[in-house]
């Protein structure tokens, strides 16, 4: 948590969203806002709008929200690298399997994926689900090949492969273009994405971080009373690195905004416990132990596909005697969702994985639009909160030299 004082009310917001691994247009993510908004603004009693944002820079929207008798305008802006994420995704099915096989090895070879598994089971499993789905599907077109030769043979010998091979490549082509519902493709091209270096940021990954944390730095120069920056999924390793550069270069003022970092159903472990992670490893460090920077993160058990509730500094092992942040707290899905509609999201893993941004039918203390658009900063919303008692603090990671 920060040391500057938090006593100023919001009037006036600037709030950065990093998505995680993501090929869709950022539009999605305003439309998400505005039903989302709409349904948790009923529920809990206060008033919120969203209108298009004019101008250049990135996508974004506006946001009007009258929340304890007090009106607050939010700037929400989508830092976009979509077109990066796309550019990562195989486009042949040849090249997928070749991404398993590479992927495979360098999690189980480095020791990484073992070191995983002591910290939660279910994004392992969510890790691991791709391969065996994709395993499965080559297995289910091998045997459908197999069986035709050997109905075919009695009748054209050996000649009868060819059109069975083919109709085993137009199998694993259906089951490419029904991986909307499989995610089996997709969730292979975000693990290969972040192992293909070893955890290291290519380069054109590290620029476009450069770019977001320059747009950040200027919204820092204006007349807004707090810079919040939300770091979803894979989003929030990037939010880190981001931050990280622009705290570097002391862009931040005692009479400025106030910056706020909240990370939301976070998978840093996959990146930050590969052996060439040690850019990441450093910037952890860093955020963790600098007064101007107010951290929160927040996560669930039941998203699977988070490491819920494991401090990202901590668990890969570079945490210090000066650490602050971040603040591990649980969105605790089983109190803050009914138990009918949780029994509707239990089984859906992915959605489950975008609670975070969406309206909670019995509400805690977390609430992701009184956080964007409510008249407390981030700091002043969870002063003086205790972590989750069931954080996992302890290091974890086999690799945690960080670069000089």
């Amino acid at each position: 948590m920060s040391s500057r004082p938090t006593h100023r009310k919001v009037r006036k917001r600037r709030v950065f969203y990093i998505p995680g691994y993501d090929p869709i247009h950022p539009r999605r993510y305003r439309e998400l806002y505005r039903k989302e908004g709409c349904a948790q603004a009923d529920i809990s009693g206060y008033e919120i709008a969203v209108s298009a944002k004019a101008g250049e820079g990135p996508y974004g929207w506006n946001v009007t929200s009258i929340q304890d008798e007090a009106t607050v305008e939010a700037e929400v802006e989508v830092l976009v690298w979509s077109d990066i994420v796309r550019e990562s995704m195989a486009r042949s099915i040849p090249a997928t399997y070749l991404q398993l096989a590479r992927t495979a090895w360098i999690y189980i070879a480095t020791g990484t994926l073992w070191r995983l598994t002591l910290l939660r089971k279910g994004p392992v499993i969510a890790a691991l689900y791709p391969v065996g789905m994709l395993l499965l599907q080559l297995s289910a077109a091998f045997g459908v090949a197999w069986g035709l030769t050997l109905l075919l043979s009695p009748v054209v010998g050996w000649w009868g492969l060819l059109p069975a091979l083919g109709v085993a490549y137009a199998l694993l082509h259906w089951f490419r273009r029904v991986d909307n519902r499989l995610f089996a493709y997709y969730l292979m091209h975000d693990y290969a994405h972040s192992a293909r270096l070893f955890g290291a940021y290519s380069p054109d990954m590290r620029a476009r971080l450069k770019q977001f944390s320059e747009l950040i730095s200027r919204a820092l120069m204006s007349d807004v009373d707090e810079v919040l920056v939300v770091g979803h999924s894979s989003g929030a390793h990037l939010g880190v690195t981001v931050l990280a550069e622009l705290l570097r270069q002391n862009k931040t003022t005692a009479n400025g905004p106030k910056l706020s970092f909240l990370t939301l159903g976070q998978v840093v472990p996959m990146v930050s416990f590969l052996p060439r992670a040690d850019g990441l490893r450093r910037d952890l460090q860093y955020l963790s132990v600098h007064p101007d920077l107010t951290w929160v993160d927040v996560s669930a058990p039941g998203d699977g596909c988070a490491f819920a509730l494991c401090d990202p500094v901590a668990v890969s092992g570079v945490a210090t005697e000066g650490k602050r942040g971040p603040l591990v707290l649980s969105a605790a899905f089983t109190q803050t969702l009914s138990a009918e509609r949780w029994r509707q999201l239990r089984w859906r893993f992915f959605r489950l994985h975008f609670q975070y941004l969406c309206a909670f039918d019995q509400p805690g203390d977390y609430d992701y639009f009184r956080i964007t658009a409510g008249p407390m900063t981030l700091a002043q919303r969870f002063e003086g909160r205790a972590p989750s008692r069931s954080r996992i603090a302890r290091p974890i990671s086999g690799y945690r030299s960080v670069s000089a």
